[in-house]
Formats: structure tokens, sequence, C-alpha cells
């Protein structure tokens, strides 16, 4: 292992959290989050039916607000994976990554 932890973040309701740290204490497993790493993933937290609990702990792992260019209007749906939008996923991973590897060199070297 190289020492380096790779940051898990995603977009939920037009806010970007990095989950990385609750990834073996999601109930829901790890799987699912890295599934949904790097995406907008507003509509797959909304389809689980998260506790108020568990929209109170995500407030933890907030780390900014999705480019006013780049939000939804309420997040995404089922549909909206069909709608083309590749720019605006490429621009939304470039975001998380930006995001990951700040959080990582403000955070990650602490061994």
């Amino acid at each position: 292992s190289s020492g380096i932890k790779q940051s898990t973040g995603m977009v939920i309701h037009n806010k970007v959290y990095d989950v990385t740290n609750f990834l073996e204490e999601h109930p829901g497993g790890v799987e699912v989050l890295l599934e949904n790493a790097g995406l907008e993933s507003t509509y797959a937290f909304e389809d689980v039916g998260h506790s108020l609990d568990a929209r109170d702990l995500l407030a933890q792992y907030y780390v900014g607000d999705v480019h006013e260019d780049d939000a939804t209007e309420k997040g995404a749906t089922p549909d909206d994976d069909d709608k083309g939008g590749s720019s605006s996923g490429l621009l939304l991973g470039l975001v998380v990554a930006v995001l990951a590897a700040a959080a990582f060199f403000m955070f990650g070297n602490r061994t």
C-alpha cells in the first residue's frame, strides 16, 4: 500500500459531501457509497428513505455546494440518466476530484 487514501465524494441536493470517513460505518454497506462516488446521488439517497438521523449525520461530511451552472433543480431523478448531460457529469467529476485532492492535502498527510 502506498499510504494514499482516496477520497469518496458525492452530490446530494446540489451539495458535495466527502463520505470517505463514513464508508466502513455506512449501515447499507460500503458498496453503495462506492457505486455513487463522484455522481449526482440525490435520487439514490432519497429512494432509500434515509431517516432524519441519517440526514443530520450527512451534514458533518459537507464540503461545499455544486456550482450554480451545474446545479439541478430538484436533484437527479431516474429519468435524468437518459438525458445526455455528459459535459455536466464530467465537470461534476472534476469538481469532486479537486475537492478530494484538496481534502487529501489538507488532512491526508497526518501519519
